[in-house]
């Protein structure tokens, strides 16, 4: 079978406007995502809002880990995109081929990106959990990407897996 170049062209293209997006962006998603994992036991919150999470980082010297796991958040981001954009141009041009259709349908068309977008999170599961591990570890105390994903079992990587899969579907759902 010959690489498809035409799948090729936008699943890249896909990747790198990822890796611009989640760079830029990654700082905000870092004190999101620890505002939003903070445990909030007896109605005592250490942030009342993502501010919070900033002001922390900036007061402690510690701006830079606002960027912690950004490598492995790039990693997932890149996969990502390029297996969702590769895997959809796939499916689509199989779809057409084998129903003889010129266009693809609405319906054939959330499936299509439904497949897509399956398989996009068996691929990227465990890079999604371990990013998310290490934006919530206190500031400066990240670990790597293999440190984070070893130090459970593999099972865990694959966390949230089920519900992933199902919002890959959610606009299948409402047709």
């Amino acid at each position: 079978m010959a690489i498809d170049m035409e799948s090729l062209a936008e699943a890249t293209s896909g990747a790198i406007g990822a890796l611009v997006s989640t760079t830029i962006l990654y700082p905000l998603d870092t004190c999101k995502t620890k505002y939003q994992a903070e445990v909030r036991a007896q109605n005592q919150q250490k942030y009342r809002n993502l501010s919070d999470v900033l002001w922390e980082a900036i007061s402690t010297r510690q701006v830079l880990s606002l960027y912690q796991g950004l490598g492995t958040k790039n990693l997932q981001s890149f996969v990502s995109q390029f297996v969702y954009f590769y895997g959809y141009s796939f499916f689509k041009r199989l779809y057409l081929e084998n129903s003889g259709n010129k266009s693809i349908g609405t319906k054939a068309n959330l499936v299509v990106a439904a497949a897509a977008g399956a398989c996009t999170v068996i691929v990227t599961q465990p890079l999604d959990t371990a990013a998310s591990r290490m934006q919530t570890s206190e500031f400066g105390k990240s670990k790597g990407l293999w440190k984070t994903l070893s130090e459970g079992k593999w099972t865990e990587a694959y966390d949230g897996l089920g519900i992933s899969l199902l919002l890959t579907s959610n606009p299948s759902i409402q047709v």
